[in-house]
């Protein structure tokens, strides 16, 4: 399976897009469909010849709603941004993209969407020069219509060309599971899902949760129980044990003495000009914590967070100023400084 996470401002059609894609309404929400707005994440997943499943994770365009898309997009290797024919370049398209580029993603789609209501060429002519300094810098722009279906079969060449360039995943290493939803069934209990990025998970496997042993009574990928997910996938996982009323979006399951969690790390820093705030917000995986930052020099920085996760050098983040709305990537160069 492939994860792809979609970014775009608002109303430039993600959701439309993925659903033409898929034939699922990725929007779940009442209000949602009833706005026509991305509030929470969606999901849905299609079929590409030569490439297998592939999962959509729908992230809310809307400014209101920057940690949601972060959260959506933080674990996903691959980003289909949408921006619209008919608009000029908008301020959530030009915030997504220094998101992606922050986080350091290099495999990425550009739909031109609404080409059927303006000519696509100067759209398509403005996302190349923006894509031009950052990390998608190669990636494919196609001009696409949902309504009259234009361009969708190249959108769907472009994707699996995308997809088969993906490195392969870590199938046998760690699990950190980042949630990013949660809820109830009755009958069954808590069940979380998450995009499974490294490693395995079973029916009948332990994952740890702030310190407690959680049991995966049953796992679900694209809608089905499988006895068995690898990476990598999306998840829905049956939960059970004592602490598993803690669980929400934002936490993170792991495989057992296999993870530090630390509440310090030095990173290195890119991305905006300026320096971060004293107290930023720190977004890693599907989770965002409060931090103290404090520069070493030369692009370095001591980061102290209100609360533990679990890091390991080379790991990918997002520091944010709620402020200004500035972002710095973030690479961990040491999660247990002396």
């Amino acid at each position: 399976m492939h994860v792809v996470a979609t970014a775009g401002h608002v109303d430039h059609g993600k959701s439309t897009l993925v659903r033409a894609l898929t034939g699922t309404e990725p929007d779940r929400l009442a209000e949602e469909r009833r706005r026509g707005l991305t509030i929470e994440l969606g999901f849905a997943w299609t079929s590409l010849p030569g490439v297998g499943d592939v999962a959509f994770v729908d992230v809310p365009g809307h400014e209101r709603f920057v940690p949601t898309m972060l959260a959506g997009i933080g674990p996903v290797p691959a980003v289909l941004l949408a921006v619209a024919a008919d608009d000029p370049w908008m301020p959530q398209a030009a915030e997504h993209l220094a998101a992606l580029d922050a986080l350091g993603v290099t495999h990425g789609l550009v739909a031109v969407t609404r080409a059927d209501l303006a000519d696509p060429a100067a759209a398509v002519a403005r996302a190349r020069t923006r894509l031009g300094p950052t990390t998608l810098r190669d990636a494919a722009v196609v001009p696409v219509s949902a309504a009259t279906g234009q361009g969708l079969d190249e959108l769907r060449a472009a994707l699996g060309a995308m997809l088969r360039a993906l490195p392969a995943p870590d199938t046998t290493g760690d699990v950190r599971l980042w949630v990013d939803r949660r809820f109830t069934m009755r009958g069954a209990g808590v069940v979380v899902t998450g995009t499974l990025s490294a490693g395995r998970v079973a029916a009948g496997d332990r994952l740890e949760h702030e310190g407690r042993l959680l049991r995966v009574r049953a796992v679900q990928s694209l809608g089905h129980d499988v006895p068995t997910a690898t990476a990598v996938a999306r998840v829905a996982l049956n939960l059970t044990g004592d602490g598993v009323a803690d669980v929400g979006r934002g936490s993170v399951l792991l495989t057992p003495d296999r993870w530090h969690r630390t509440d310090v790390a030095d990173v290195r820093l890119s991305g905006a000009a300026e320096a971060p705030p004293a107290r930023p917000l720190l977004h890693v995986g599907a989770t965002a914590v409060a931090a103290h930052h404090r520069p070493l020099g030369d692009g370095v920085a001591r980061l102290r967070l209100d609360r533990a996760v679990p890091l390991r050098v080379g790991d990918r983040a997002l520091l944010r100023d709620p402020g200004s709305r500035a972002l710095w990537g973030v690479t961990v160069l040491d999660p247990a400084p002396p």
